[in-house]
């Protein structure tokens, strides 16, 4: 890179979450009978004490949850019926661009990840140009729960590489319309959506490396279906299969040391130099797994899953947000993020946070209420390995 090359990066990141919150006694008290199967099964699969021998990290990590139906998911956020991921995605995008003291004719281009759209077969980035009054370009972007993270990238290097000055990446997960309340995966999943705006930032900070692979390893992992509903109208429905399990235990630990050791590579920097890491967290035990794998302080990572549930592709950028909200990343601070993709795609970035501009949390959501989940599990942790 050369001397004089400009340095791009975040300018804003901002989130927005739908109103209704969903939490485990909804299932409780709408559908008891599915929480007690869903128990019944914990015992019948395999005994807690278990699960944590041997020496895998994703079991270990993995153990304190294996008694809870939920699996660690205390909220998730869904859109009401009827309701359009559009406004959503506009919602983010306009307080990314306020927080970045921005205006709609200051974008040039727009990546966009939908997922899933309102319209079907449709990605929703000229819906959301149209809704912004964009004049710029603007794409579609789709690499599964790395979306985000690969949007990111690929906005940092078309600035760097002069194509465009500013770059607005949206990212949005709209789980809840392809499951439905009576099956328990939707105990982990919700909605969000997070908006970047991506462009120069002052030299020596921004985006210093970043490395991807695809993750074709895990395909049978999770599938789409299309099924009709009770008034006999068709839609798709998420699956997962029997082996995704075992294919994210046997694949994870490969993808995250790759993509880890090539960024850093790239930023010409080691993991002693990093401060804080920001993972994609589709299960409420990932981060915890990927500080252990990479020999890294949990203390330095950040999981709000237990507030969000899995949110897919915004998924990092909603961690991000929290860990500097919180004030868990600093101005100098050098994160590593890093997210997984099943069937898709593997990323993990190196970045020198800066003066990057916030916009206002969700309502709610508290550091205290996390860190109080945060004990349980460990308390959790703490009886399965007395006993």
């Amino acid at each position: 890179m050369s001397p004089t090359s400009p340095s791009i990066g975040l300018q804003a990141l901002a989130v927005s979450v739908p109103d209704q919150v969903l939490t485990n006694d909804h299932w409780h008290e709408n559908h008891p009978e599915i929480v007690a199967e869903a128990e019944q099964r914990i015992w019948m699969w395999k005994k807690p004490r278990d699960v944590a021998e041997g020496s895998e990290a994703f079991n270990r990590e993995m153990a304190p949850y294996v008694t809870d139906p939920f699996r660690g998911a205390r909220k998730r956020r869904f859109l009401p019926p009827g309701e359009k991921s559009l406004a959503m995605e506009a919602d983010a995008a306009r307080k990314a661009l306020a927080a970045a003291g921005a205006a709609a004719e200051d974008v040039d281009l727009l990546i966009c990840t939908s997922f899933l759209p309102d319209s079907t077969g449709i990605g929703g980035a000229t819906f959301l140009a149209q809704e912004l009054s964009l004049k710029g370009a603007a794409w579609n972007l789709e690499t599964a729960c790395s979306s985000n993270l690969l949007a990111f990238q690929t906005a940092c290097g078309l600035v760097k590489a002069g194509q465009y000055k500013r770059v607005l990446v949206m990212c949005s997960c709209t789980y809840s319309r392809v499951t439905v309340e009576s099956d328990p995966i939707c105990w982990g999943i919700g909605d969000a959506a997070i908006a970047m705006v991506v462009g120069e930032v002052e030299a020596g900070y921004g985006h210093l490396g970043s490395h991807s692979v695809h993750s074709a390893a895990t395909c049978g992992a999770v599938r789409y279906e299309l099924e009709l509903d009770e008034e006999m109208r068709p839609y798709f429905r998420l699956r997962t299969g029997s082996s995704a399990s075992r294919l994210l235990r046997e694949t994870s630990e490969g993808y995250l040391r790759e993509c880890s050791a090539k960024a850093l590579e790239q930023a010409g920097l080691s993991l002693a130099d990093i401060d804080f890491c920001v993972f994609n967290t589709p299960l409420a035990w990932y981060a915890a797994f990927c500080a252990r794998v990479l020999g890294f302080e949990r203390s330095r990572t950040i999981s709000v899953y237990p507030l969000y549930a899995n949110v897919g592709p915004a998924l990092v950028g909603l961690n991000l947000f929290h860990a500097a909200q919180w004030g868990k990343i600093e101005r100098e601070s050098r994160v590593l993020l890093y997210s997984v993709g099943s069937v898709s795609s593997c990323c993990a970035a190196v970045v020198r946070w800066g003066d990057v501009a916030l916009g206002p949390p969700p309502e709610d959501v508290t550091l205290r209420e996390l860190e109080a989940y945060e004990a349980e599990v460990a308390a959790a942790a703490e009886e399965l390995a007395a006993a």
